[in-house]
């Protein structure tokens, strides 16, 4: 994956995030969480719904139970690295 791609991938996952807290995309930054943002469940699964749609790929997250699902949460940065896999996994 090249640079530009995976700044690409940051933006956009950065955009979709900020759209579902209604902020603006330089109000969030990688080390927040989604509940730092203000994103309850609802927005979560939209989010989730969002980037599938973006990057044309199947986000294995389990709404009911999103403790127990392969696709990490914890923060914007470690969904925007869950996200740069599935796509490399996904490309391959």
């Amino acid at each position: 994956m090249t640079k530009e791609m995976t700044d690409t991938t940051t933006t956009r996952v950065i955009e979709i995030i900020a759209e579902q807290a209604v902020l603006e995309p330089g109000d969030v930054s990688l080390d927040q969480t989604l509940e730092d943002l203000g994103i309850d469940s609802l927005g979560l699964v939209e989010s989730i719904f969002a980037i599938e749609e973006a990057f044309d790929i199947s986000v294995p997250f389990n709404a009911n139970d999103p403790s127990e699902s392969d696709f990490d949460i914890s923060s914007v940065a470690a969904i925007v690295a869950a996200v740069k896999t599935l796509v490399t996994q996904q490309a391959s």
